[in-house]
């Protein structure tokens, strides 16, 4: 048997006077090695040795709940999203997840399905379940005010991943929009286009507002003009699809419209997915026909023939940089405090963009 024969049945748990009486040591010391008190640095290393060896064949794992109980601590980060099957989040959940790995933090997910009400009802419940931070991935529904009301309640650190509710005295992590705006449209003017077609995002969505004025911007500096029979805009929708559909409903009203444009600015990688295939509906394709330029650089992006030209939104990061703001606020015992973090965009080049002829 070895080992395997100081282990108990897997049906009853090993617990601290287990690790006592077969070490030979008192509960209290036991719990003091095994927990790594400040009291332990006065325990002989041989000691500890032979107690966290016993521990490691009796198979004892440490009652996490009974000591959170005690230490008035969860140990874990809430982290609320309004929906997980949205590309857009993905990327940032892995990054919260390796920022927290290794902690002593685990993270608490909840999706909001979209619903504020929802929203709400997961915000009071992780309250209740005393989670010492919270990470919120937000979209356009996204409502500060049932943020604000419960961090009133019960002050902790807070951060809101993709929209920027810093004047409201949230912690915000977000990608420079305008920047990324302004990078899309120079990389299709410097290609030679200048008939270029501009689908703008939700008129709710305030990254929509920003990538537009790095559009503008671009626009002023360079002297183009542009021509507002080329704009369309997508209307405000909650499915994480709608995009995909607006991108291909406006692409073909463009075409329809007969207005010549040899390039196209899509406000995301889904609206730009549904314009390529608009275009092949219509007998065209991309960059042949169009160059076709997204935003975010979701995983789709990539897979699709043609690969995608998009400006890539760091979401690994703004994921990581929000679970470290909250890490480091934990452990200095202090508020977040309603900093803003903005991340550099990055163009990314692929195969739907191409020079003009």
């Amino acid at each position: 048997m070895g080992r395997m024969s100081a282990r108990k049945s897997k049906s009853t748990r090993i617990t601290l006077q287990d690790v006592a009486r077969k070490s030979g040591f008192s509960p209290s010391t036991v719990s003091i090695v095994l927990s790594e008190a400040p009291l332990s640095r006065y325990v002989a290393a041989q000691t500890k040795e032979r107690i966290r060896k016993t521990a490691e064949v009796l198979g004892y794992r440490p009652d996490v709940f009974a000591r959170s109980l005690r230490s008035r601590r969860s140990n874990t980060i809430g982290v609320l999203l309004f929906d997980i099957s949205d590309p857009f989040c993905v990327l940032i959940l892995r990054g919260i997840e390796k920022a927290l790995h290794g902690t002593r933090f685990m993270p608490i997910l909840m999706d909001a399905h979209h619903e504020r009400a929802q929203f709400e009802g997961y915000l009071d419940l992780l309250m209740e379940r005393r989670v010492e931070g919270l990470i919120v991935v937000a979209n356009w529904l996204f409502d500060e005010g049932g943020l604000l009301k419960a961090s009133s309640r019960e002050p902790m650190p807070s951060v809101v991943v993709g929209r920027d509710v810093s004047e409201q005295r949230i912690g915000s992590v977000i990608v420079d929009n305008e920047a990324g705006g302004y990078l899309a449209i120079k990389h299709l003017y410097d290609l030679g286009h200048r008939q270029i077609a501009l689908i703008r995002g939700p008129e709710k969505l305030i990254d929509s507002t920003r990538r537009w004025n790095g559009i503008e911007r671009f626009a002023r500096e360079n002297g183009w003009k542009i021509d507002p029979r080329r704009v369309r805009q997508l209307r405000d929708a909650i499915e994480p699809i709608s995009g995909f559909e607006g991108g291909m409903q406006l692409t073909a009203d463009l075409l329809q419209s007969r207005q010549k444009f040899t390039a196209l600015m899509a406000f995301d990688d889904l609206t730009a997915l549904g314009a390529l295939r608009a275009l092949a509906q219509a007998g065209l394709s991309a960059p042949r026909d169009c160059s076709i330029i997204g935003f975010d650089d979701v995983p789709l992006a990539a897979l699709s023939t043609p690969g995608i030209t998009t400006i890539r939104q760091p979401m690994e990061e703004m994921g990581a940089a929000a679970a470290r703001r909250v890490l480091d606020a934990l452990h200095e015992g202090r508020s977040l405090g309603s900093g803003l973090q903005m991340l550099p965009p990055e163009l990314v080049l692929r195969d739907s963009t191409a020079k003009l002829d």
